[in-house]
């Protein structure tokens, strides 16, 4: 039913997200979601279609979020460089301590979910790497766009990697990436 002032899809995400941490995407009904926000399993089935559709939405949502993070952080830096060290520090640092984010890669009650942030990430990866992109050219005009959209995309991709496999300290990484950034647009370095 959603609450007042509340969307039936946002009290549906959310007690889909709060299942999937809790149990795993394989334990996890459609019944059980209808349940914990109130509604007929049939309004979950005709909101999302099926069980990917609902974990996909919940992933979607949920990046939305973290790039609501990633924009207040990039706003409070004047230059690249540090914009980028600072963006991709808060990247690995959110991600470590992300509960869904974290029962996603671990495929805590079966590994159904990790396509979603690996061979079909495409909606992540894509809205990620737009959503960087636009809001550095916004701040940078100057930039070159094509340079800066296609290094975005790599970024994105790179510090996927490390948040799936963590090598370095974030904030060493963070510098790695912020050197590629800077030196393949051309901008000048910390």
């Amino acid at each position: 039913m959603g609450t007042p002032g509340r969307p039936v899809r946002e009290s549906l995400l959310d007690a889909a997200a709060d299942l999937l941490v809790e149990r795993g995407y394989r334990a996890v009904r459609m019944q059980d979601v209808a349940a914990a926000a109130g509604v007929s399993r049939q309004t979950v089935y005709n909101e999302f279609g099926d069980k990917w559709g609902l974990a996909q939405a919940v992933v979607i949502r949920h990046n939305e979020h973290y790039l609501d993070g990633v924009d207040a952080v990039l706003s409070d830096h004047d230059d690249l460089y540090s914009a980028v060290v600072a963006a991709v520090t808060y990247t690995l640092e959110a991600s470590a301590d992300d509960r869904l984010k974290k029962a996603v890669l671990t495929g805590e009650g079966g590994d159904e979910l990790l396509p979603l942030l690996t061979t079909r990430a495409e909606p992540l990866l894509f809205a990620a790497s737009d959503r960087i992109a636009d809001h550095a050219l916004r701040h940078w005009p100057d930039l070159d766009r094509a340079a800066l959209t296609e290094i975005t995309g790599a970024v994105v991709r790179l510090t996927t990697s490390h948040i799936m496999l963590p090598s370095e300290p974030p904030e060493q990484v963070a510098h790695f990436i912020a050197r590629i950034v800077t030196r393949y647009v051309g901008a000048p370095e910390g």
